[in-house]
């Protein structure tokens, strides 16, 4: 089991300065659950997507946390920088999932479909008590809340 933080924590990363900030989310919604040929080949190709992200501390992906939602899995990734997120999308680790993808789906319209949402974020708040690491504590640093950052409004704060 993961260590319990039992204090008031927040996340360390200044927008700007430890770099940009984008969260992506991206997912796969299971139409047909009677047809794994079709979906559970968009399942298997997640993770070795994600071990070459993470195991290229240059690739921008900061971290991630999967998601398992009745209509299929999804997983919210924190990157570094857009024109990293954007660079991965063309890279050779990711065309052969998306071209996979796009030839089994027109085999079987509809039973699996790809989502994905992109935010650039200007300024992120965050606090976790008395929970293990994880969100975009996870992805950056954990800190303890301090007097200046005892509210969500100042934690928030550009000041």
């Amino acid at each position: 089991m993961a260590a319990i933080n039992t204090g008031r924590m927040t996340h360390q990363y200044e927008i700007g300065k430890d770099g940009d900030l984008v969260v992506f989310l991206i997912g796969m919604t299971v139409n047909a659950w009677w047809r794994p040929d079709r979906w559970l080949p968009v399942f298997a190709a997640m993770p070795k997507m994600i071990r070459e992200l993470s195991e290229d501390k240059e690739s921008g992906l900061l971290g991630y946390r999967f998601v398992f939602h009745p209509r299929g899995p999804w997983l919210v990734q924190y990157w570094s920088s857009l024109d990293k997120l954007y660079a991965y999308a063309g890279a050779p680790g990711h065309r052969p999932a998306w071209a996979a993808y796009n030839r089994r789906s027109r085999k079987a319209a509809g039973a699996v479909g790809v989502w994905h949402e992109t935010f650039e974020v200007s300024r992120a708040e965050s606090i976790y008590v008395s929970t293990p690491l994880q969100g975009l504590a996870r992805a950056t640093a954990l800190r303890p809340v301090t007097g200046r950052s005892n509210s969500a409004r100042q934690r928030i704060s550009t000041d």
